[in-house]
């Protein structure tokens, strides 16, 4: 079965370190420089800083005007400009993305044997609201073993999974143990590609591990967008696996070594490049009326 995409949705392609794709760099950019702060970007900017990843500015604005059409940024007009903001919808998919790759980590060594089960059924009328809960399961390390059926090796708050999306009413959801004649690393490898996943880490350690990083990166900036995107994109579609049911020559433990590793090298530069050339607002200082004209409605 297909993997949908997590909530990020990556859409129109652009060049990085693994084929990143501008909405997913723009998650990943917004939670780098903004998410925790009260602080809106000026679309001016945000145009100049993915110039350094080789975004151009048409992919730029098309992608701030659909992540507002889909409730993930908010517009703020200051005069002639115009800046976004992360809206509570985003700061929770990228607080969630925080946790997966700074507190849970890659690996899962500490599994108690406690699987999550969900059931779900919805009509062919409800197509969307299908493929928007499949793709909160795989955000939340699900995988489908049956129709209609998906599991998480370990405990999951499907609850507020459900309620997020309005389908209290529509989800079953169970925490257990897997019985004869059902074995977990069986089940583990009926509900995930498992070989695919370790795929997936050898090929974050090959780009990344060089000595030339992927992605024709100018700066550190640029740098740390394409790396945080690209293990953001790696860890959205690799649960967090138990450690005895994976091969002994797992990769994700040097992926995730190399990812910190990274993440800590490119910080300090990053951030004095930030701090010259973003445009920001102070959100609670209290916000201007977002009033009509400008040269662009929508961008700025």
């Amino acid at each position: 079965m297909t993997r949908p995409h997590s909530p990020q949705e990556p859409m129109d392609a652009a060049e990085g370190g693994a084929s990143a794709r501008p909405q997913s760099l723009m998650m990943s950019f917004f939670g780098i420089h903004v998410l925790g702060r009260d602080i809106a970007l000026s679309s001016a900017c945000v145009i100049d800083a993915f110039a350094r990843v080789r975004v151009g500015e048409d992919a730029v604005r098309s992608t701030l005007t659909r992540m507002v059409g889909r409730g993930l940024l908010e517009r703020h007009r200051r005069g002639r400009r115009m800046y976004f903001s992360l809206t509570g919808r985003a700061a929770a998919v990228l607080s969630d993305g925080q946790e997966r790759i700074w507190r849970d980590g890659a690996v899962n060594r500490e599994w108690d044997g406690t699987w999550t089960l969900v059931g779900f059924s919805l009509p062919e009328s409800r197509r969307r609201e299908r493929h928007d809960l499949r793709s909160r399961l795989v955000w939340a390390g699900f995988g489908p073993v049956q129709s209609g059926l998906w599991v998480a090796p370990r405990r999951v708050d499907v609850a507020s999974l459900a309620a997020e999306l309005g389908l209290e009413d529509h989800i079953r959801a169970f925490h257990g143990e897997a019985a004869p004649p059902t074995e977990a690393g069986s089940l583990l490898h009926a509900a995930f590609d498992v070989d695919a996943i370790a795929t997936g880490y050898r090929s974050f350690v090959d780009r990344w591990g060089g000595s030339v990083p992927p992605g024709g990166a100018a700066d550190d900036m640029a740098l740390q967008l394409l790396l945080h995107t690209d293990w953001l994109e790696l860890v959205r579609d690799a649960p967090y696996l138990p450690a005895e049911h994976v091969p002994e020559d797992w990769p994700a433990a040097r992926a995730e070594e190399l990812f910190r590793e990274l993440a800590r090298q490119y910080e300090p530069g990053a951030s004095r490049i930030a701090d010259e050339m973003l445009d920001r607002i102070d959100l609670a200082e209290g916000a201007a009326s977002e009033g009509a004209g400008g040269d662009e409605p929508g961008v700025g």
